[in-house]
């Protein structure tokens, strides 16, 4: 079963809200497998009034907070128990990797593979990709909490 989520559906699995929301789309789901979601980049994002007024750059931290946010729906699509009421947290971000930089008119690929699971902690492996290229990846490991 394939699976695609909308901005509205994302707002019901993630409790983030503008500007904090960086997970556009979700375009692929493969639940227990892959997910692929998409961060439009656009000028009037808020962080690059300051990262760099210059030259403006998506900040990695940033970056990683997609893949996140994405493994987070990825967990949401893969066990039904997991859906109302469960808040997911950052645990760990290993073999962190940036190889491009991220520019206003940018589309970040977000790809979120599942690795394993072990009671509430679940590792992913992640890329960011532009225009078919790495700009980011790493092994993300998020926390479940359920209500």
């Amino acid at each position: 079963m394939t699976c695609k989520l909308d901005i509205l559906q994302i707002q019901q699995l993630l409790p983030h809200r503008y500007p904090f929301l960086l997970v556009d789309r979700v375009v692929e789901c493969e639940p227990g497998v892959r997910l692929l979601g998409l961060k439009n980049v656009s000028f009037n994002e808020p962080f690059f009034q300051g990262h760099f007024p210059q030259q403006p750059i998506m900040p990695g931290v940033l970056i990683m907070e997609a893949l996140a946010q994405a493994t987070a729906l990825l967990t949401a699509q893969s066990d039904d128990k997991l859906r109302e009421g469960t808040t997911y947290y950052l645990a760990g971000i290993d073999a962190a990797r940036f190889k491009k930089q991220v520019v206003p008119g940018d589309q970040l690929m977000l790809e979120v593979k599942y690795l394993k699971h072990k009671r509430h902690l679940w590792s992913f492996d992640c890329r960011a990709e532009v225009d078919g290229e790495l700009a980011a990846s790493a092994q993300i490991m998020c926390a479940v909490s359920v209500a």
